[in-house]
């Protein structure tokens, strides 16, 4: 890919939404796109895979807000407010882009746009090396969870698949007794220069590919790219209080990296099953517990289930109306400092559908003791006022 392909990739239209697209509308789009182009569905479409790595990548880009800004920033820059040959009226200094960091100053306080498009403009250093190590490309994978195990945290495993070295030529690209030699036309360097008057831009040598090298007797596996298949297995920790829909990033699980590059990052999406009693608010667990009319007018002590498996005794206060809700502190799902978040119970006055002679005597007793109580006065006034 030369760099003029990369800086005219559009991550917008590859997810089908606006420049000015919120995180929520970037985030729903590829959720959808995602689904629909995730290669375990399309087991007969072998182009699914290539667009799902293209989805993911648009994605890993415009929902992070640093690198969204920086990939808008240097769109812009090339675009027709763009003048080589330095700062002008309307135009930027190269050497202030590139040369700087984007935020913070320093290697600890920001990423270079040099570094953010991983030595596609042939980077070179201050003593004229060319850059010719590249980061290994993301991996996105799915796996679904219980509630309970979303809840607590789980270790899963992963068997995936990325591109790694040829096992025939070890990533040389040349048969095996033979070796590759240095390209003749950029000297193995990988890169060509362009002199555009101020500054010079570097795009991957047409010749080798941006390798530096040129193979005559190419391997018959990998016919010379030196790339092959990796299928490994992997094990990591889903850590505990995640949400269905969640994106984590497991940082160095993804694809080997090239010429000593860094991996690749591994992206997990997680699906959490629902529960048929609890249910979920943030790292709080909620239940909706049944009592009777009595024990909601008198009072009562009752037992309510958690997740742990061992109920907790839940004192249900004089009164308690239809809906109240309840608190019982480090109950609920574990948090990222280990803590517990809490439990909310609700209760719900649970009215029978028949009732047997005496139970049907004590109620009309109880209504005629209780005739002065209306819960209903002032409704209609309410209304009329309202």
């Amino acid at each position: 890919m030369s760099t003029k392909d990369y800086l005219e990739k559009d991550y917008y239209k590859v997810l089908g939404v606006s420049k000015t697209a919120s995180k929520d509308e970037i985030k729903s789009s590829y959720r959808k796109l995602a689904r629909e182009n995730h290669p375990d569905a399309n087991t007969d479409d072998p182009r699914a895979e290539d667009r799902f790595k293209e989805i993911s990548e648009a994605y890993n880009v415009l929902s992070d807000e640093k690198r969204r800004k920086e990939y808008d920033e240097a769109r812009s820059m090339f675009g027709g407010s763009y003048r080589p040959g330095g700062a002008g009226p309307g135009g930027f200094d190269m050497s202030d882009i590139f040369g700087q960091s984007t935020g913070g100053g320093g290697a600890a306080g920001g990423e270079r746009l040099s570094d953010l498009f991983g030595g596609l403009f042939g980077n070179r250093g201050r003593g004229g090396t060319a850059t010719r190590s590249r980061r290994g490309s993301d991996i996105e994978t799915e796996t679904t969870l219980s509630f309970r195990e979303a809840a607590d945290g789980v270790t899963r495993s992963f068997q995936l698949s990325s591109e790694a070295p040829c096992p025939t030529c070890k990533g040389t690209g040349a048969r095996a007794g033979t070796a590759p030699r240095m390209c003749p036309k950029c000297s193995g360097t990988g890169h060509d220069s362009t002199n555009l008057g101020g500054f010079s831009l570097s795009e991957p040598c047409s010749e080798c590919k941006g390798r530096g090298l040129v193979v005559d007797d190419p391997c018959p596996t990998c016919t010379g790219s030196g790339r092959g298949k990796s299928t490994r297995t992997i094990q990591t920790r889903i850590p505990a209080g995640v949400s269905d829909g969640q994106r984590i990033r497991i940082k160095g699980k993804g694809a080997p990296g090239e010429h000593g590059g860094p991996n690749g990052d591994l992206y997990v999406v997680v699906h959490v099953k629902g529960h048929p009693v609890f249910g979920r608010s943030g790292d709080n667990v909620t239940i909706t517990v049944p009592v009777t009319f009595p024990e909601a007018a008198l009072g009562a002590e009752v037992r309510v289930p958690t997740l742990s498996g061992f109920p907790v005794t839940v004192k249900v206060p004089p009164g308690t109306q239809n809906g109240h809700t309840l608190r019982v502190r480090g109950k609920g799902a574990t948090r990222k400092d280990g803590t517990a978040g809490n439990m909310l119970v609700t209760f719900e006055v649970d009215v029978p559908r028949t009732l047997n002679g005496d139970a049907r005597e004590a109620l009309e007793k109880f209504r005629a003791a209780t005739s002065d109580y209306d819960p209903r006065d002032g409704l209609e006034a309410r209304a009329k006022g309202a």
